[in-house]
């Protein structure tokens, strides 16, 4: 079986450090989420922590890399999911812990207009 850009993702994530990704899973990430089941056997295993709420996912991101001192990630689907990591991810941003999002950016049906999603200034790179 070939891989897909999602098995990568996961791979990539997996070599930076990342252990647990925060997020509520939604049909915009469904790819993401298929990458980390099949990740399961092998060294490139991500845990899924899933919360009730998008912004609960970047809270919970913020606080683990204030107290571990990894990369907390976290992840979430398009539109309002994405928005909701804002808080959260600002928090991060303000304390300077290292944090890394991904938020699924769809584009509308409406020539040049794009879902909301998140500001990519606001988070740093993994």
């Amino acid at each position: 079986m070939s891989k897909m850009v999602s098995d990568f993702l996961i791979e990539r994530l997996s070599n930076w450090g990342v252990k647990k990704i925060f997020g509520y899973p939604g049909d915009g990430i469904n790819g993401i989420m298929g990458a980390m089941d099949r990740a399961d056997a092998s060294p490139h295993k991500i845990k899924l922590i899933q919360v009730r709420h998008e912004e609960n996912a970047a809270f919970m991101t913020c606080g683990f890399a204030k107290f571990t001192g990894e990369v907390g990630a976290c992840m979430a689907t398009s539109g309002p999911g994405a928005i909701h990591l804002l808080h959260g991810l600002y928090d991060a941003k303000m304390d300077h812990q290292p944090r890394c999002s991904r938020p699924r950016d769809l584009k509308s049906f409406s020539p040049n207009e794009y879902f909301v999603v998140e500001d990519p200034y606001m988070t740093s790179a993994c």
